[in-house]
């Protein structure tokens, strides 16, 4: 399962926190570090306020970043399930979007495969 940016969903623990418990862990003491959740919070919290992701083709309700202007562009705007079917990849957008962190490099370079291998 890859998100329209390229980034590898079967391994993200955002997506795996309702049912894998080591995941959960790692997520909520992100979350209590960036304050999103106090002390006492834990899943049932990150539950009812949809703090989870189902991916990029599932419910934006649950998708970890309801205002991703990746996901926007790509399938709001061009009607596409990955941005490596779009004629205009890979964009300035997400070369420099993919400068900023080592996944999000990775995630370019799935998408590069993909993009090969549909050619």
């Amino acid at each position: 399962m890859v998100a329209a940016c390229g980034l590898n969903c079967d391994t993200c623990e955002i997506r795996l926190a309702p049912f894998d418990q080591g995941a959960a862990a790692t997520v909520l003491n992100w979350f209590k570090r960036q304050g999103w959740l106090d002390e006492n919070e834990g899943m049932p919290e990150v539950l009812k306020r949809k703090m989870f992701c189902t991916g990029c083709l599932g419910n934006r309700e649950t998708h970890w970043s309801t205002d991703c202007w990746i996901l926007a562009c790509c399938e709001d705007q061009h009607g596409l399930n990955k941005c490596s079917e779009c004629p205009d990849f890979p964009c300035d957008r997400l070369v420099e979007w993919s400068e900023q962190d080592t996944s999000y490099e990775e995630a370019l370079a799935n998408l590069r495969k993909l993009n090969r291998a549909t050619q």
